[in-house]
């Protein structure tokens, strides 16, 4: 029986926190994977998730929007110190609200897009964690907001935490005591109006502590004999492309309708099988590929915490005609059976099994319930969901789907590596599939 990974990081943990001068909080399997992916991107940035906003021109009041992000950093410790590495172990550093709130100047003849978007790949390597970056047109109607957060803090499932809190502390606007990290800034980067608490809410602190270390017990329960054999039968013929990050990226989008009665028990299956053919058609491989999704949720009894979420999971995508819907589905259910197994030992599971795979994923694929979010509202005025085209990603296709009124689906993929006919013809395959599963005849 091999040492679990889990077991292994603890104890590495407990030294560096028994002799660091600050409280070190130890991370879930699922952050140390976005801590160690970074450490390994050339450029150190962290993995982001972001959402962008637009509002009437006028409407954000900068200042206040600083103090209603540190308000709502106080009450989730993630959001607070920061992610960094001691001698080798990755952790949670407490400390004050990790925010910026900040102008962002647009170039002369640019955009307020490119400016967002060349904003968030100047990502500091030391945070903050929650960055609120506005950009507006010398002559735009509008103004736009990125509201991006480092993945290791917060999931895609989870920034409607964000944005409801957010729209509570801007409407009551809290302000708290000098010395915090968050801050706003203006078109020249000059700080002003740093405001608020030294370190995060001990009642969230203590919560924090709490869901971390009972979803670190679940995860080395989870990584025994049986998750072991599972994901090496499911992933042991898995060889991969080698994945790698995408720094020019191309996107499409399609509306479909909402999946409804019938369509909605199988709806997740079906796009895990679009993605698949997607992926089949950029890669074009004999061999059998590796597709990740994050998958949401936490230990029975354990305190709702941001940052405290599951885990990548690894669907393997075989060449060939697609898998009977009933039968994908069936396996992805057994997949989620062992959902708190580790990345690291599902890879070393596969390995095992005789897989040549690194545990690159060669596509990802991420779902958002709208119905779940709540939008931002600022001065009474709803943000109006936008998407930019262009952005970096983890893998070399990414599909991201929106079920809310409508089945929002978008394809983004590395243009350096894939031809854009090659693309459009992955995205119609991608409908097509989509089209047969939740919309038959």
């Amino acid at each position: 029986m091999h040492a679990s990974i889990t077991a292994a990081y603890l104890a590495r943990y407990r030294s560096a926190a028994a002799d660091s001068p600050v409280e070190l909080l130890p991370l879930t399997g699922a952050q140390r994977r976005f801590l160690i992916i970074r450490r390994l991107a050339a450029q150190g940035r962290p993995d982001v998730v972001p959402l962008f906003l637009a509002y009437p021109r006028g409407t954000i009041d900068l200042p206040r929007l600083g103090r209603a992000a540190t308000a709502t950093a106080v009450r989730h410790p993630a959001l607070c110190g920061g992610f960094t590495t001691v001698r080798g172990t990755p952790v949670l550093r407490v400390g004050a609200p990790s925010t910026e709130a900040a102008q962002v100047a647009v170039a002369p003849g640019g955009t307020a897009r490119s400016a967002l978007r060349e904003a968030l790949l100047d990502w500091p390597a030391d945070g903050p964690t929650l960055r609120l970056l506005v950009a507006r047109e010398p002559d735009g109607e509008e103004e736009l907001l990125a509201l991006a957060v480092d993945h290791a803090a917060c999931d895609e499932q989870s920034l409607g935490i964000l944005t409801a809190e957010l729209t509570d502390a801007y409407a009551r606007d809290e302000a708290a005591a000098p010395g915090s990290r968050g801050a706003t800034s203006g078109a020249d980067g000059a700080a002003s109006g740093a405001a608020a608490a030294s370190a995060p809410d001990q009642a969230a602190l203590a919560a924090y502590r709490e869901a971390i270390d009972l979803q670190l017990a679940a995860e080395s329960a989870a990584a025994g004999p049986a998750a072991h054999a599972h994901w090496g039968r499911r992933l042991g013929g898995v060889t991969g492309t080698g994945g790698g990050a995408a720094e020019a990226t191309g996107m499409l989008s399609h509306r479909l309708p909402a999946a409804e009665g019938a369509a909605r028990t199988a709806f997740f299956p079906a796009l895990l099988d679009a993605t698949a053919a997607a992926a089949r058609r950029l890669h074009q491989t004999d061999g059998q590929l590796a597709l990740g999704y994050p998958w949401g949720g936490r230990p029975p009894g354990a305190p709702a915490a941001l940052g405290c979420f599951l885990n990548t999971l690894v669907h393997p995508a075989a060449p060939g005609a697609a898998t009977a819907l009933d039968d994908l589905a069936d396996a992805w259910w057994e997949d989620l059976d062992h959902a708190d197994t580790p990345f690291d030992e599902v890879v070393r599971a596969a390995r095992t099994a005789g897989s040549p795979w690194s545990g690159a994923l060669d596509g990802m694929l991420t779902l958002e319930d709208l119905h779940r979010r709540p939008p931002l509202v600022l001065g009474g005025v709803p943000g109006r969901e936008t998407h930019l085209a262009g952005r970096p990603l983890a893998a070399p296709l990414a599909v991201a789907a929106a079920h809310g009124d409508d089945l929002l689906v978008r394809l983004a993929w590395d243009r350096e590596r894939f031809p854009e006919a090659i693309a459009r013809a992955a995205f119609d395959d991608l409908l097509a599939t989509l089209r047969r599963h939740l919309q038959p005849a």
